[in-house]
């Protein structure tokens, strides 16, 4: 399709898409519309869908029903390499014996792109990624680090409407994922290209994102904004998987007002129409509890042995037993603590609008209204 508005360029519609293979549902009817220049990831667990969708996308799998269109034009009868779409691969895919300059111009000359244009687009690509200096090394000769923006550059140089990374940044240390996270964004920021982001790592997608598609069980639980699949998750099963989460077995008492077997639970989340009585799955993030050796004064607080001290650099953990065995864990701010030690008796208290409440029980109950 020619004449595409800058909104069209890189967009993706999935409508209804379906993948199975055999009796399992890899695929369960997903529609999604990703916006061009988005970036949006594919967040879940391990067989939760989010790869076997890019797949799909990508072109390698071939979905039972559905539509798949990028650009404007559906892709169901379209090849791979036919595509507006690039994919980098978690292993990276690099040919051993090329140079880092003959792999990303691969794909070029399979296209039967003139030789000039070939070393343009190339030389652009590797300054892109900041690896023209190491041009010609073969990739045995470098880090993970530099083979990823090899990677990256040979997807780049084709000049794709939309990129898919599965996965890309999880051979890397913690450290050199970090970094690559910043530079992959700002990459994307410069480029305007759509990214498409597999991963099963809530941090990196929440650093990264304009929009999460949180995925499980071949459906998607929830899309939103980073901050709203944080802060207000659409059932227990994203509250779970974003971030650490407390959960605490109660029963809706009245509005704003739980009875667990710790004592009343204070919350902003239930009404007066709440039904008194219900079971509920009250949910509090493991960063919006402190721990204090005396019962404060104005918070939700609930009495505990403190069984576990952790440093764990920019934060402190603390584990803590309640009275009827319920295992809170609490990470505070080095600053924000006092002396405390293993053994001694403690409140773990917070604020009644941090405590989310989710029907139960149910997998993936809806939020109580």
């Amino acid at each position: 399709m020619t004449n595409l508005s800058p909104a069209e360029a890189g967009s993706v519609q999935l409508t209804s898409v379906v993948k199975s293979y055999g009796d399992a549902v890899a695929v369960n009817g997903i529609s999604l519309d990703v916006l061009s220049g988005e970036f949006i990831s594919l967040l879940g667990p391990s067989g939760c869908g989010k790869t076997t969708l890019l797949r799909m996308i990508a072109g390698f799998e071939h979905p039972d029903s559905g539509d798949i269109v990028v650009a404007g034009r559906s892709m169901l009868d379209v090849p791979p390499h036919k595509r507006p779409v690039n994919t980098v691969f978690q292993s990276y895919a690099l040919f051993p014996h090329m140079t880092v300059a003959e792999n990303v111009a691969y794909g070029l000359r399979q296209k039967r792109v003139p030789k000039a244009e070939i070393a343009v687009r190339v030389k652009e690509s590797l300054e892109l990624t900041q690896m023209l200096t190491f041009a010609d090394r073969t990739p045995q000769k470098l880090s993970g680090g530099q083979q990823q923006r090899v990677a990256l550059s040979r997807a780049l140089v084709n000049r794709p409407k939309v990129l898919l990374l599965d996965e890309p940044m999880s051979a890397l240390d913690r450290k050199l994922r970090e970094e690559m996270q910043i530079e992959l964004k700002l990459l994307q920021r410069q480029l305007g290209i759509t990214f498409i982001f597999v991963t099963h790592d809530q941090q990196e997608a929440l650093s990264m994102s304009d929009r999460i598609v949180v995925m499980q069980g071949g459906v998607i639980q929830q899309l939103g904004s980073t901050e709203e699949v944080y802060s207000a998750p659409a059932n227990a099963f994203v509250a779970g998987f974003i971030g650490k989460q407390n959960f605490i077995e109660a029963t809706i008492a009245g509005p704003g007002m739980l009875t667990s077997a710790d004592g009343v639970l204070a919350t902003d989340r239930v009404e007066a129409a709440a039904r008194i009585g219900s079971p509920v799955h009250a949910a509090i993030r493991a960063e919006s509890i402190q721990v204090n050796a005396a019962e404060p004064l104005g918070r939700t607080a609930v009495r505990g042995t403190l069984v576990g001290i952790s440093f764990l650099g920019d934060v402190m953990q603390y584990v803590v037993m309640t009275a009827s065995g319920l295992e809170l864990i609490a990470r505070m701010h080095p600053t924000q603590t006092e002396p405390l030690q293993t053994g001694d008796t403690v409140w773990c208290s917070w604020e009644a609008s941090d405590l989310l409440v989710f029907d139960a029980p149910a997998a993936e109950p809806a939020l109580v209204h």
